[in-house]
C-alpha cells in the first residue's frame, strides 16, 4: 500500500482542460496550502501536515506533472511554466472553496508558489518559501565550479530528447542520488516513502525534466519581466533555507529582499529536506507566519 498523510482525505480535482491534481486535505479552519518539491510528492509535507491540520484546513497536492496527478504533454514549451502551475494551484483552492489562502512551497512548490504571488496576489495572504531562489536569480547567482550543485538544472535544461533518455535508463539512480545527497538526516525519508518517490519519479521522467527545461526558458522570462516591471511580493513572505549565499558567494537574504519588502529571511541547519528533517521547527514558523 502507498504510504498516505494519515487522517487526510484523497481526491483529484480538476484544475485546467485536462489536468487533474491529487490532492490530500486535512483539517479545518483557514487554508494553507503546501506544495511540494523535487524529486518527491505530496508526502514530504506528511509531518507538518498532520501538526498544522489542528489548526487549520491543509491542502496537499502533488502538483501537475508530479506523484499522482496528471501529466500532460509538453507540446509548447510552455505546459509546465511556472505560471501554468501556479494557475493551477489557485484553481485547486478555489474549487475548494477558498478564494484566498496562506500558501507554502518547497522547491520546485517554491517556484511555483514565487509565481502564485507575484500572478494573483489578491488570492495569497502569506506565502512560504523553503531552499530556493528565484528562478531568474538562480542563473545568475551559479558560476564556475560551484555550479556543479546544479548540475541537473543544466542537464534538464537541454531540448527535448537527451535527457529523457538518460534520466530514462536509471531513474532510481538519478532520483536516488538527490535524495541521498541532500538529506543530511537519512533517517527524515524512511525507505517505504524513499520507495514511493521513486516509484512516482520513475513514471514522470518525461513532466518533470519538462517542468526543469521551462526554468530555463519561459519561467525566466516570465521573472524578468516582473522585475523590469518592478513587480513585487505584496504579502508577508517567510524564506527558510539553507546557507546557499556562503556557499554560492551571493546574498541570498539581499536577492530575496529585492522581490519581497515584507520579509523574513531565516537560514536553518538542516538539510535541504527540512520539512522531513526538522518538521517542529519548519511548523513553527508556519504557524508564526500564519498568525502575524
Amino acid at each position: 500500500m502507498e504510504p498516505i498523510i494519515d487522517g487526510f482525505d484523497y481526491r483529484r480535482v480538476q484544475v485546467a482542460p485536462g489536468v487533474e491534481l491529487n490532492v490530500a486535505v486535512g483539517g479545518a479552519g483557514e487554508p494553507v496550502v503546501l506544495l511540494h518539491g523535487f524529486p518527491q510528492t505530496h508526502l514530504m509535507w506528511r509531518h507538518v501536515a498532520a501538526d498544522l491540520a489542528g489548526e487549520y484546513r491543509v491542502i496537499c497536492p502533488d502538483l501537475r506533472g508530479y506523484g499522482d496527478s496528471d501529466k500532460p504533454a509538453d507540446v509548447d514549451g510552455r505546459v509546465y511554466s511556472k505560471r501554468n502551475m501556479a494557475a493551477d494551484v489557485v484553481a485547486l483552492a478555489r474549487a475548494l472553496g477558498h478564494e484566498r489562502f496562506a500558501l507554502a512551497g518547497h522547491d520546485r512548490g517554491a517556484l511555483v508558489a514565487f509565481r502564485a504571488g507575484l500572478d494573483h496576489p489578491d488570492a495569497i495572504t502569506r506565502l512560504a518559501l523553503l531552499d530556493v531562489v528565484p528562478t531568474v536569480d538562480t542563473w545568475e547567482v551559479m558560476s564556475g565550479v560551484s555550479a556543479a550543485v546544479g548540475f541537473h538544472l543544466y542537464l534538464m535544461a537541454q531540448p527535448p530528447g537527451l535527457p529523457e533518455r538518460l534520466i530514462g535508463a536509471e531513474p532510481d539512480v538519478f532520483f536516488g542520488h538527490f535524495l541521498d545527497l541532500w538529506a543530511r538526516d537519512p533517517r527524515a525519508i524512511p525507505a517505504e516513502v524513499r520507495a514511493a518517490y521513486l516509484r512516482a519519479s520513475r513514471g514522470a521522467v518525461d513532466s518533470i525534466v519538462a517542468d526543469y527545461r521551462a526554468s530555463a526558458g519561459v519561467d525566466v522570462e516570465d521573472d524578468q519581466a516582473d522585475r523590469a516591471a518592478g513587480n513585487r511580493l505584496g504579502m508577508p513572505v517567510l524564506v527558510l533555507q539553507q546557507d546557499w549565499g556562503a556557499a554560492l558567494g551571493y546574498d541570498a537574504a539581499g536577492v530575496w529582499r529585492a522581490w519581497a519588502p515584507d520579509l523574513r529571511h531565516v537560514t536553518v541547519e538542516c538539510g535541504h529536506f527540512m520539512a522531513e528533517e526538522d518538521p517542529a521547527a519548519v511548523a513553527k514558523a508556519l504557524r508564526e507566519l500564519l498568525a502575524g
